[in-house]
């Protein structure tokens, strides 16, 4: 059992977080932004550090200033909620190398699934029929608008970091790509640090449904039936 858990993340997330550790008796250790010193996740844990300034780029995104709070604080692990650097490779690695627990996917797993682009060349290299898009990420505008010939508008283009909707845009015609390529990559790098964006053939009226699966490292996992339908 952790004796206490840094969370890096702010809001209704970390709340969350909180509250059950608070249930399970661990000590909880919140990080946020300046723009964030007076929030509910700050009053409740255990105990507060800053890590920058609001930017996010600067400070839920700072990885060495989150590892230097945790190290600080003597958390035993380290856990990111969703969002922010739950999906990042680097982050899961750096906490591994540092010995400090992530709640959250290994390194490997995060390389194969946590990136939209790597889990889509890893769904089509096992044979899971996938929507039309671009061969993993663009490269420049040129490539996208190459890709959106090939596979007919409209498309859309997707953060490969995303989440939450951020870095998304619909394109309908090629004289809107320019826009469209310039505001997805601005939007996906500041949220997510990485501006790295796909293209898939963009579907009207979808119908969506996501499995939520849990796993822990000894081999056990299961399933948690629908998300969400629509």
């Amino acid at each position: 059992m952790f004796k206490k858990i840094l969370i890096a993340n702010r809001g209704e997330i970390a709340l969350r977080i909180i509250r059950t550790c608070k249930e399970m008796g661990i000590k909880t250790v919140a990080v946020y932004s300046t723009a964030d010193k007076d929030s509910l996740p700050v009053r409740f844990a255990d105990e507060a550090v800053c890590i920058g300034p609001a930017l996010s780029s600067k400070s839920y995104l700072s990885i060495p200033n989150i590892i230097a709070a945790a190290e600080i604080t003597n958390a035993d692990a380290i856990h990111p909620g969703y969002g922010f650097l739950s999906e990042n490779e680097k982050f899961s690695r750096i906490c591994q190398e540092s010995g400090i627990k992530f709640i959250g996917a290994t390194p490997e797993q995060i390389s194969g699934m946590g990136d939209k682009a790597n889990a889509k060349a890893t769904m089509i290299a096992a044979g899971v029929p996938c929507i039309p898009g671009s061969v993993g990420l663009l490269t420049d505008l040129e490539d996208a608008l190459t890709t959106a010939e090939e596979i007919k508008y409209p498309v859309i283009l997707k953060a490969t970091a995303g989440g939450g909707g951020k870095g998304m845009r619909i394109v309908w015609k090629a004289e809107h790509m320019q826009n469209a390529w310039d505001s997805a990559r601005q939007e996906a790098g500041a949220a997510f640090g990485n501006d790295g964006v796909y293209m898939e053939k963009f579907i009207e009226e979808p119908r969506h449904i996501e499995i939520q699966i849990a796993g822990d490292q000894y081999g056990n996992a299961c399933h948690l039936s629908e998300r969400g339908l629509r």
